[in-house]
């Protein structure tokens, strides 16, 4: 049966009416269904009139029109093998002397007897351009998105992830697919001489169960043995005391060269820490910390510091602001 664009038209399977919108080929068309666009083959939509006039009065007659034998709901034909699958449909346009691929349509197709929760989203140099998620319903299909055929070339990254919807016990599945412009282009020219409107990739043949999680052996670790510390001993052991340290870079290394600036702050308030710990453990009351005046970046690092340290009682710029004096807690 023939049909042009702009036909009314009807779903055999489901009874929904629409129109043509677009010929794709012999076997496939685009409909129009309360908003939704997608593809279907020709078996599978029928023309209206029919249903049209069996569903009214004949004039003349009186009292119910003569009942006629109900057809039997038939499922939509399997097109492709049981699994889940990422379908893409080249649409093409005119340009000059031949048919070029304007872009790309984005189908998911279930041909699993079990709906599917699914998660989508396209992702082109690490930016997300179009997200989906929902349920699909067994042995169905959902129209996504069109993607332009120069994104299509750059590689996109389909991200996806299924769940089966009915079945708690099976685990969620889920990767990355990505076309190579080589492989699309051979897509492309198989379509062609084949004269077909699709090609598909298989996401999924089926769910698998979730793997039981290993429990760990329940065991007890041993409390540490308290240990003392002989600071007499480790004073032995650490630089001497100083009154005054200088944590300009070229006082603590003979060559800064290789060290970032992160590098440099982070050594200057380790030899800081370092002295301060020997202060205490040698029960200084007081200590100068050279710092210079500059931006002031070094000075708020260790005034920081200071405020911090537990056995600082104060401190106070000295030298012009150029260093610190640090006075213990005795």
């Amino acid at each position: 049966m023939k049909f042009s664009i702009g036909d009314k038209i009807i779903l055999k399977r489901t009874g929904e009416e629409g129109s043509v919108a677009a010929y794709i080929n012999e076997q496939m068309l685009e409909v129009e269904v309360n908003g939704t666009h997608f593809p279907v083959y020709t078996d599978e939509i029928d023309h209206p009139y029919l249903e049209w006039f069996t569903n009214k009065v004949r004039p003349g007659k009186k009292g119910m029109p003569e009942q006629l034998p109900v057809e039997k709901e038939k499922l939509r034909q399997q097109r492709l093998a049981k699994g889940v699958y990422l379908s893409f449909l080249p649409v093409f346009r005119m340009d000059e002397f031949e048919d070029v691929v304007d872009y790309v349509k984005v189908y998911l197709l279930n041909e699993l007897p079990s709906a599917v929760q699914f998660k989508y989203d396209i992702r082109l140099q690490n930016q997300s351009e179009f997200r989906h998620e929902g349920t699909l319903r067994a042995f169905g299909d959902i129209y996504l998105h069109n993607v332009p055929f120069t994104d299509m070339s750059a590689q996109p990254r389909f991200h996806w992830q299924l769940k089966d919807a009915m079945n708690e016990e099976m685990a969620t599945m889920e990767d990355i697919l990505r076309i190579r412009p080589a492989k699309l282009f051979e897509h492309i020219n198989n379509l062609l001489q084949k004269n077909e409107a699709t090609f598909s990739y298989l996401l999924i043949e089926d769910f698998e169960l979730k793997k039981e999680e290993e429990k760990p052996e329940k065991f007890v670790v041993p409390a540490p043995k308290p240990r003392t510390i002989n600071l007499q001993n480790l004073a032995q052991h650490m630089d001497g005391p100083k009154y005054e340290i200088d944590l300009h870079i070229e006082k603590l290394v003979p060559n800064r060269r290789g060290l970032s600036n992160a590098d440099i702050m982070k050594l200057q308030l380790d030899t800081l820490q370092k002295y301060l710990q020997l202060a205490v453990v040698h029960r200084q009351d007081r200590m100068v910390v050279i710092h210079g005046v500059g931006e002031g970046v070094l000075r708020d690092a260790v005034h920081k510091a200071l405020k911090e340290h537990k056995e600082v009682k104060r401190y106070e710029p000295v030298y012009h602001g150029g260093a610190t004096e640090v006075f213990f807690k005795r």
